[in-house]
């Protein structure tokens, strides 16, 4: 993965967005990593990655729910403000 200072990423922003079309980039600033810059398509496919992740997750702990014997009424008793 190449790096880039911020400096150098602000100067050389056009050769900044071309190497980003390739590859993530990362900005560094201080000595420290700051950022990473990548493609709009690979944000897009992480994006499309993590939520497909989540939702996965979601259903695996509805259904272990549902297995434990939560039921939507039990759930609804639990949540509600008593107080």
């Amino acid at each position: 993965m190449q790096t880039y200072t911020a400096n150098e990423a602000k100067t050389r922003f056009g050769e900044f967005l071309d190497r980003v079309q390739r590859e993530p980039v990362r900005v560094m600033r201080h000595d420290r990593v700051v950022g990473v810059m990548v493609s709009a398509e690979d944000y897009e496919a992480m994006r499309a990655f993590y939520a497909d992740r989540l939702l996965r997750t979601m259903d695996e702990a509805g259904a272990e729910a549902q297995r434990a014997g939560l039921s939507p009424d039990l759930l609804a008793q639990l949540l509600a403000d008593e107080s």
